[in-house]
């Protein structure tokens, strides 16, 4: 039997629950969006638009709950890199939920305008590839798993080449007819917002190889000219 948790040891355990049940919810929140997506629901995709205050309001608790631990506990090493990834975690998780939100406002959009003039087959792909990376990173966060972590990195490929793909057949249709560009146009929006989302997945791999390490950047030059870590929003 293990020896009692101090107080600080038991604040960065509460920590990382809280880093996984906001990397829930906000899986959660990507899987809401395109089935709102796929079935016009504009009920559905609201309520992913309103359930972001949670989103960000977890969030800004994990940052603020770090921030404290830091002052007050001035840790270092190890203990420091792990409150600094959780910081920058919870940002990316947070990113990733305002993408989801992006996704249903677009939903929205999408359903005023009648029936799809094609089966949406590439976009609940990209977004299964997508989801599968931020599920596989978070896990390998709470695992320390490096190898799972250069896996998440790896699959990124995958969903950019879809995108190149969609987005190259989208716009053969809006050349093809005046009709299709509103949806064509709202589509290649969704499918940008989910490798957007594929990308803030490598990110979070990146920060379980810092955590572990310290290095930074690990994957910069590893995935194409194209691909190397980005802030975005």
């Amino acid at each position: 039997m293990g020896r009692p948790l101090n107080t600080y040891e038991r604040a960065l355990v509460k920590l990382e629950q809280k880093i996984l049940d906001l990397g829930d919810f906000v899986a959660t929140q990507v899987d809401r969006a395109l089935a709102a997506l796929k079935s016009q629901d504009i009920a559905g995709a609201r309520l992913v638009v309103e359930e972001d205050d949670f989103v960000d309001d977890l969030a800004h608790s994990i940052e603020m709950t770090s921030l404290d631990l830091i002052s007050l506990q001035q840790p270092c090493g190890a203990d420091l890199r792990l409150l600094a990834t959780v910081m920058w975690v919870s940002r990316e998780l947070e990113r990733i939920g305002d993408n989801a939100v992006n996704i249903a406002e677009t939903a929205e959009r999408l359903a005023n305008l009648g029936p799809y003039f094609k089966p949406l087959v590439d976009i609940p792909h990209m977004s299964k590839l997508a989801r599968d990376m931020l599920r596989k990173s978070l896990t390998a966060l709470l695992d320390r798993d490096q190898e799972a972590a250069r896996e998440v990195a790896a699959a990124d490929d995958a969903v950019d080449y879809l995108f190149e793909t969609l987005y190259t057949e989208l716009v053969g249709y809006m050349k093809k007819s005046p009709d299709y560009v509103d949806q064509a146009s709202y589509l290649a929006l969704v499918a940008r917002y989910l490798e957007r989302i594929a990308d803030h997945a490598v990110n979070l791999a990146e920060l379980v190889i810092y955590r572990e390490t310290g290095e930074r950047r690990p994957f910069k030059g590893q995935q194409g000219p194209h691909k190397t870590r980005k802030d975005i929003t």
